[in-house]
């Protein structure tokens, strides 16, 4: 995790300018919470990073309480909002039963483990406390892996979970009938160099299993050669598969609300 908190940090200065896919999320995201027919008090932005979903949360729930957690410092500075905690998402500083709503935009790919991010989520959340969330899953930069799988056998690009393996430890946590849904996002480049730039200017370039030794100049050069081969109408695409998921803490009388676009 530290190697985690250290590659977001040295992002933190540029991540807005970089973040188009994360923001375009969030503002999906957004739209979605203008349908949830709730009142909260205290919200927790988990995972908030610079402020790209805060501050639509905030204008979107202007009378709540809203506090926005990260574990990456230089993140948190970087945020608008005025009420900022910086800790680590596995131990949340709040009582129990003491929010009402937590909301995370493309935080919880990066938490290896599920079962001790819920069980947290669903301890400091109240009764009738709702969790609403994005993340990514095994789709996400298949043209990349493959590309790499090619090469070598080496981890290059992260490993995300699928979303009913997700709506199964919501389950196990104790959350009632999470609701998943997904959709895929294609972003298309130029060529791969300016893919590998974006995504170490997000700090979502592979920080978990990748080999420790360096990538040699040839190995990367026929990655590049494997890529090509979806090339289309010119340009080269990277695809997301983007998992949108949420869950009440107990039975709400409101029942399931839609996620649809």
């Amino acid at each position: 995790m530290s190697k985690i908190r250290s590659t977001f940090n040295g992002a933190a200065s540029n991540y807005d300018d970089n973040a188009f896919l994360q923001s375009e999320i969030a503002n999906r995201l957004a739209e979605k919470l203008k349908v949830i027919s709730i009142k909260p008090q205290t919200i927790i932005d988990l995972g908030s990073g610079t402020g790209l979903l805060s501050n639509k949360t905030a204008e979107i729930f202007p009378n709540a309480n809203l506090i926005c957690v990260d574990f990456a410092q230089q993140s948190l500075l970087k945020n608008s909002q005025n009420l900022k905690v910086c800790a680590n998402a596995y131990e949340l500083p709040f009582a129990s039963n003491s929010v009402d709503f937590i909301v995370s935009n493309l935080m919880m790919q990066w938490c290896p483990d599920l079962k001790a991010l819920f069980n947290e989520c669903f301890r400091v959340l109240k009764p009738e406390g709702l969790i609403l969330f994005t993340t990514f899953g095994p789709d996400t930069l298949k043209e990349l892996k493959r590309s790499w799988s090619a090469v070598d056998s080496s981890a290059h690009v992260n490993d995300f979970i699928d979303m009913h393996d997700i709506g199964d430890q919501m389950l196990q946590s104790g959350f009632q009938s999470p609701i998943m849904e997904m959709e895929n996002i294609t972003l298309t480049y130029e060529n791969v160099l300016d893919l590998m730039h974006d995504l170490k200017s997000i700090g979502a370039q592979n920080v978990g299993s990748r080999s420790k030794a360096l990538t040699g100049k040839t190995k990367f050069k026929k990655m590049i050669e494997m890529y090509e081969s979806y090339r289309s109408d010119g340009k080269l695409p990277a695809t997301y598969e983007v998992i949108y998921g949420h869950a009440w803490k107990n039975e709400n009388k409101l029942g399931a609300i839609s996620l649809e676009n």
